[in-house]
């Protein structure tokens, strides 16, 4: 008898604190086996910047009082706060045979998807990972691998206040101009946005 193919468990888990949750993402990978399913998480944070390995503060320009974390995915600096949806990625890319290079366009990939959904030609950049309309990054790109499984993810911006990531030299480029679907003329519910996200990702990972 055929055995089932691996599956994706998603868990939508709404405002999540930061730290709390970059815990029990390096807990489950941490613990997780072989045949483990894969886990996406999405949710939202409350206001914080989060500074990557390779994270200079330099480019913390001004934090305006809001919180600054060090973390332990790749890259730089980048913000969150709620109106931004975490996408949290906790797969065995081991198992989905793809090199972190092909992970990376993958998943951008998936927003890309989404956004030609609504119309919004959208794209990566090979030497500055991320989705990008007319130049504006919409989608940031953040991940650490470890013994083959992947956590940490990506932050797709839907209705946050942009006004932040003037603080900051977004993924440690100066003048790096941010947008989001409400900045584009998109006004749509985070939970519809959620949802759509993630039938992309299984499209994608899990057809």
């Amino acid at each position: 008898m055929q055995q089932p193919g691996p599956t994706l468990n998603v868990k939508h888990l709404g405002a999540q604190p930061y730290l709390a949750t970059l815990t029990a993402m390096q807990q489950f990978t941490h613990t997780r086996e072989p045949d483990t399913a894969d886990e996406l998480w999405l949710l939202e944070h409350p206001a914080v910047f989060t500074l990557g390995q390779a994270g200079k503060n330099e480019h913390i320009l001004d934090a305006h009082d809001i919180p600054i974390v060090k973390t332990d995915r790749g890259g730089q600096v980048t913000y969150h706060a709620p109106g931004q949806l975490m996408a949290y990625c906790l797969f065995n890319v081991k198992r989905l045979q793809l090199n972190t290079r092909q992970f990376v366009c993958a998943l951008e990939q998936v927003i890309i998807n989404l956004l030609n959904d609504l119309q919004i030609d959208a794209h990566g950049d090979r030497n500055a990972p991320g989705v990008y309309v007319a130049g504006k990054k919409i989608a940031a790109l953040g991940l650490r691998i470890r013994r083959g499984y992947s956590y940490h993810g990506l932050c797709f911006n839907v209705n946050l206040d942009l006004t932040p990531f003037t603080y900051i030299n977004p993924c440690g480029i100066k003048d790096q101009p941010i947008t989001s679907l409400q900045a584009l003329g998109y006004d749509i519910p985070m939970n519809t946005i959620s949802q759509a996200l993630t039938q992309k990702f299984k499209q994608k990972f899990y057809p």
